[in-house]
């Protein structure tokens, strides 16, 4: 099945502009890595390559304002190994991977906060402070 695959790429009438462009972005991609500074190659990632311009996506704005510092370096170093370009288009585009966020802790209440709790409950008049204490302290009682 593999064969056939690389058989429809390469026909002519297949997809073989689809191959060419894909072994061309490997390419620039492995040129790109081993150009630009480490730090800047894993906040972005290159996009395209057309009409000799290298598209590369910015993880951030501080990313994309770094790589346009250094973009006529980079096109010059992509065109020393041998790939026409003419210049670079950086453009700002998050990564979709969401930052996982810390779930909170309920630590339960110890006896003495319970106790404290309890009195400072009766001491106050019916109020919205008045309900938040009972609605911690029945909170707190279904932890336990």
């Amino acid at each position: 099945m593999a064969e056939t695959l690389h058989r429809f790429l390469g026909a002519p009438d297949g997809a073989a502009k689809v191959l060419a462009h894909a072994q061309l972005l490997r390419r620039l991609d492995d040129v790109f890595r081993r150009v630009a500074p480490a730090h800047l190659v894993q906040a972005s990632n290159l996009a395209n390559f057309k009409s000799g311009i290298l598209v590369i996506h910015a993880h951030n704005g501080a990313v994309a304002a770094k790589l346009r510092q250094l973009a006529p370096t980079l096109a010059d170093e992509v065109t020393r190994r041998g790939i026409d370009c003419r210049g670079l288009q950086i453009r700002v585009h998050a990564p979709l991977t969401r930052i996982p966020t810390a779930t909170p802790q309920s630590r339960p209440l110890t006896a003495g906060s319970r106790e404290r709790l309890t009195a400072l409950r009766e001491s106050l008049p019916a109020s919205p402070l008045r309900q938040a204490v009972e609605r911690l302290l029945a909170r707190s009682a279904r932890q336990e």
